[in-house]
């Protein structure tokens, strides 16, 4: 498990709450905060005091894709998840996935996730890509225009280390995110049409912010290009004329 976070203070209880989602797995885990150039001392106690977190303090503030791509270089466990310091898990969420990869030998697995209001309540998101086992390269059909729907949520995959590792948070100020999905590409999966994933809504998130859609339309081009590129560079040449040595 990977987490990025500036410890901001309207933040603090969410990252608590995300810290407790992680408690009531049933399968074992253990999560790399990284700190982007904030002081540890702010770190809320329970994740302090919790074996199962290891914290990378980075020296100043580098934003969010630089710092989740320097905390891979912490991750020791076989396969990784990406997550948001303000988000939860669902209770069942690495078990189910764990097991599948496990049962399967696909390299990644993905499921729903639910949009969870400030009430309280949650709200179903059903990504574009239908439920099932999908080869490599398979989901990008489901993205056929930039401006359309993502068609898996990023922080709903589970994949082995080394396929995250060759397509990782893309160096963007924001919309980093799309570019993990790349991993899709590499390797087969399968999406489990349940949620595994809940995404906070609130006021704070970037995605709320009035900026947000200056760099949108830029940082899907360029996700967008970076998956097709990967699966078209992936793919066995065919044509290679069998004679050449």
């Amino acid at each position: 498990m990977v987490i990025a976070t500036q410890l901001r203070p309207e933040r603090l209880t969410f990252l608590a709450d995300m810290h407790a989602s992680l408690c009531r797995q049933s399968v074992p885990w253990e999560a790399c905060v990284v700190l982007d150039g904030a002081d540890p001392a702010r770190l809320p106690a329970a994740l302090a005091a919790d074996p199962r977190i290891r914290t990378l303090a980075l020296p100043r503030a580098v934003g969010a894709a630089c710092a989740r791509n320097f905390a891979l270089n912490e991750v020791r466990t076989e396969y990784v998840q990406w997550a948001d310091d303000d988000d939860e898990f669902t209770d069942w969420a690495m078990a189910l996935r764990l097991r599948t990869l496990e049962e399967t030998g696909v390299g990644w697995c993905a499921g729903y996730s639910q949009d969870l209001h400030e009430d309280g309540s949650t709200t179903l998101w059903r990504c574009p890509t239908p439920p099932g086992r999908h080869e490599a390269g398979d989901v990008w059909r489901y993205w056929k225009d930039p401006a359309d729907t993502i068609p898996l949520g990023p922080t709903t995959l589970l994949a082995r280390t080394d396929l995250v590792r060759a397509a990782p948070m893309g160096g963007l100020v924001q919309g980093e995110d799309y570019c993990a999905l790349a991993v899709t590409c590499l390797a087969p999966g399968i999406l489990l049409p349940v949620p595994v994933y809940r995404y906070r809504k609130h006021p704070a998130q970037m995605t709320a912010q009035d900026s947000y859609d200056e760099l949108e339309e830029m940082a899907r081009a360029f996700a967008h290009g970076f998956g097709a590129s990967l699966h078209a560079a992936a793919r066995p040449r065919r044509d290679v004329d069998s004679s050449l040595t």
